[in-house]
């Protein structure tokens, strides 16, 4: 199967770049599941960009450069700001319905972190919204095929030299698990890496199942860099209901004047942040909620919203209002029942300004990508507006360097052997594993952390490793499989990270470290040297 761009996932990244990139050639997507099963699909907040007259750019770029604890890129930030509003605009010319004022201008909602209402939205359904309109303008490109229940199992690199004579890697490609079973290879001139993020790699999550950290994983194992994996943003307030599965209640709801309250209803954010209250930045609200759980020993807290007018809520919140109400949860009425769970992964594969990783011809976008903009703790609304501005410069580093593309002539590797290789006839083996990791990273490497919890984690894992990589090595492959692989994967360098970063920042609280340390205001960088196991290095910050 060959192709002259191969984009793996069919996210806002994924999709917005393979929109563009058709009018350069031809395109492959390959999905894990059904084209719209993805993060981007569940998204309810929004887009943060300026847009109106009472905003400004400085403004946008100074709320991130605050949330992300001083570890962002600032020039990568003004960037990202300032292609905000072109973005939005696009998303709109291919008919993306983003809610109106009676005027005709947008209605912006006003989240977390941010000094003013910036983002667009359509009601809580954003992401399903925006989500629509890209895979419609997809299945229209003729140099587009979308295969769907298609699992990527490695990357297909070979090794080359740089202009220097040092060695590294270029991408050609990936071996996939296509929907009969068979390990089937894709090849490709430029290989697009858009899978998301990694939240499933812990027990509770606001991501969809998908998100088991492929990008980052495969990326890692192909040789490329990866950086900041210590920093995984739990959303404040995911549902907590015995019926409800990785439901989160959108920080908008905040936004419009929610407060947060303990079982006994005493308002409790202004012992933790009293100047922000409810509008304080993700990592200061999670572990708020983590510690007033602790204290009191109760399940969960409470997002209390019912102050506000009954029918403003429905028509603001219609996804989270049906859903509530499914469950015997009248929002306009009663508090709603939350906890923090694992959203957002803000480290991912490094990458350079054009989405290009160190690996040749590989590039990386959205969720699994550290670009520099979100640091050490990513604002509220940014990630799809990140994924738009880079979809934009991957295609515009493309299109700039297409001539030279369309020359490639990508190696088209052996097939495996996989008739040499038995049938795991007993998934309770990896179902098993999987609930262990899960349940090891959320007890010991979660919102606040100890060396000797992580230390712990990181003996555990190891074993847990050995044995996946046993059965990978004498078993055909299937797409639990795989994804078992890449969770342990990133556990591993989460835990990895989280160990070598000996300060509090940002989404990172270790208590043997409770204060920042100017000294260590940098990035974790990890690589993948041979056979040699990880090695690591260091981005100093200007």
């Amino acid at each position: 199967m060959e192709s002259d761009f191969l984009v793996i996932g069919s996210g806002i990244a994924g999709l917005s770049f393979a929109m563009k990139a058709a009018r350069l050639g031809t395109i492959n997507i390959i999905t894990k599941k059904e084209q719209v099963d993805t993060a981007t699909n569940l998204a309810q907040g929004g887009v943060a960009a300026v847009l109106s007259g009472t905003d400004n750019f400085e403004d946008h770029v100074k709320d991130t450069l605050v949330s992300g604890a001083g570890l962002c890129d600032e020039d990568v930030v003004r960037m990202v700001v300032e292609n905000g509003p072109e973005r939005i605009a696009e998303l709109i010319e291919i008919g993306v319905n983003f809610v109106k004022n009676d005027d005709g201008s947008l209605s912006l909602g006003k989240e977390g972190g941010h000094s003013a209402r910036r983002v667009a939205h359509a009601y809580d359904l954003t992401g399903k919204e925006i989500e629509n309109a890209l895979v419609d303008r997809v299945r229209r490109e003729k140099n587009i095929t979308v295969f769907e229940n298609h699992t990527c199992a490695e990357l297909i690199t070979t090794p080359v030299k740089d202009e220097g004579g040092d060695p590294l890697k270029s991408c050609s490609g990936a071996y996939v698990l296509d929907d009969k079973g068979k390990t089937v290879p894709f090849c490709a001139k430029v290989t697009v890496l858009c899978t998301g993020g990694a939240g499933k790699v812990y027990l509770y999550t606001s991501n969809p199942d998908i998100a088991t950290g492929d990008g980052v994983a495969l990326a890692y194992l192909a040789g490329a860099k990866v950086a900041n994996l210590e920093f995984v943003q739990f959303h404040p307030t995911c549902l907590y209901h015995l019926n409800a599965k990785n439901f989160l209640i959108s920080e908008a709801v905040r936004g419009e004047g929610a407060i947060l309250t303990n079982c006994a209803g005493k308002r409790f954010m202004k012992d933790y942040d009293p100047e922000m209250m409810e509008l304080a930045t993700r990592d200061k609200v999670a572990r708020a909620i983590d510690e007033e759980m602790k204290k009191t020993g109760d399940d969960c807290v409470y997002l209390d919203i019912s102050h506000s007018n009954a029918d403003f809520l429905k028509s603001r919140f219609p996804a989270i209002y049906g859903k509530c109400l499914s469950l015997g949860i009248d929002i306009t009425k009663e508090p709603i029942p939350v906890v923090p769970a694992a959203h957002y992964l803000c480290g991912g594969v490094l990458t350079d300004v054009s989405g290009r990783t160190t690996v040749e011809n590989l590039f990386t976008l959205g969720e699994s990508a550290c670009t520099g903009l979100h640091g050490g703790n990513r604002l509220a609304s940014n990630s799809l507006l990140e994924a738009l501005v880079y979809s934009e410069n991957a295609y515009n580093y493309c299109k700039d360097n297409v001539e030279e593309i369309r020359k490639m002539s990508p190696i088209v590797p052996e097939p495996l052997r996989e008739g040499e290789l038995k049938t795991l006839d007993e998934e309770i083996v990896i179902n098993h594993n999987w609930d262990i990791i899960r349940r090891i990273m959320w007890n010991y490497v979660g919102i606040v952390r100890k060396k000797s919890r992580l230390e712990t984690a990181k003996e555990r894992i190891v074993h847990i490793h050995d044995e996946i990589s046993g059965i990978l090595d004498t078993h055909k492959a299937t797409p639990n499989m795989l994804e078992l692989r890449n969770i342990t994967l990133v556990a591993q360098l989460v835990i990895k990270a989280a160990l070598k970063r000996r300060e509090s920042r940002g989404l990172h609280y270790i208590l043997d470290y409770p204060l920042m340390d100017d000294a260590q205001r940098q990035w974790n960088v990890f690589f993948k040297e041979g056979e040699g196991g990880v090695c690591s290095s260091v981005h100093r910050l200007r």
